[in-house]
């Protein structure tokens, strides 16, 4: 499913004409308006890996309602899946944590994402290791429904071992999704990626969840990207934190939410959530 603009997007992206979001919309209407050439390839190619388009211009566009630079601005998705998930985002909360959280945060990690998706709210999260593994694992296994926001193509799924979790996201309904349809030049293009999709995890949720994190320098950074981009987004940013957890330092982020003015979740606020 595509617009003719939204493959005309993909062909452009993929000759490499429109080099970034912020090349794209400096300069839209004249992209959009690009003389006409061969776009069939480029159907084919589509539709025999059974990806959907969407782009700026379409009407089903997902809504953003902020105010970004263009640099960061999101116009053209390649997905597979619900892409209607990513329009009510008071049903949505992204869940982010460490790539190597201990199995204590995992057992209280699963109990939160249990809870949420039992109350019916959709889990937004960017596939990777640990946390985000944990999140979108436990809501299917509740018959939720979640979003994995990927920093790659929808072929080249990292890590290789998520990819039949991505499959099994799009089977039970929810929504795989990228902003990318080639591979990175650089390797400073593709750590790019990544922190840009940390940020469209704050995107299109009203509530964001920091399981658990190191402070900067300490570990791992997806997290704070993501929670640093909630904060400047107005999102409700949440930390999952006890007393127990003062001395632990995959809670280092989680203390620094805190003191920034995140809200610790507790049984009560989780049961207080609405859409």
């Amino acid at each position: 499913m595509y617009s003719e603009s939204a493959l005309k997007l993909y062909a452009l992206k993929k000759m490499g004409i429109i080099k970034s979001n912020a090349a794209f919309w400096r300069d839209h209407d004249r992209i959009l308006q690009t003389a006409d050439f061969d776009l069939r390839p480029y159907a084919r190619e589509l539709e025999e890996n059974g990806i959907n388009l969407l782009c700026a211009s379409d009407e089903d566009f997902p809504h953003i309602g902020l105010s970004l630079r263009a640099s960061e601005k999101p116009y053209i998705f390649a997905y597979r899946g619900d892409i209607s998930l990513l329009k009510e985002i008071d049903r949505n909360v992204a869940v982010v944590g460490v790539l190597n959280p201990s199995e204590k945060v995992i057992s209280r990690e699963r109990k939160v994402v249990r809870r949420l998706a039992q109350k019916g709210f959709v889990i937004v999260s960017g596939l990777a290791r640990g946390c985000d593994t944990v999140a979108h694992r436990e809501c299917l296994a509740c018959g939720g429904r979640t979003v994995a926001i990927l920093p790659t193509t929808l072929s080249g799924v990292y890590p290789k071992e998520n990819a039949a979790l991505a499959e099994q996201i799009v089977e039970s309904g929810g929504l795989v999704i990228t902003e990318y349809v080639t591979e990175p030049n650089t390797r400073q293009g593709a750590i790019g990626r990544f922190i840009a999709r940390d940020g469209l995890q704050a995107m299109f949720v009203n509530r964001i969840i920091l399981i658990a994190s190191y402070l900067k320098g300490e570990g791992d950074s997806g997290s704070r990207h993501a929670m640093e981009k909630a904060k400047a987004y107005g999102r409700e940013r949440f930390v999952m934190y006890r007393e127990e957890d003062n001395d632990d330092p995959q809670f280092g982020l989680n203390r620094q939410v805190l003191q920034d003015g995140g809200a610790v979740l507790t049984a009560k606020t989780l049961e207080v959530f609405s859409m």
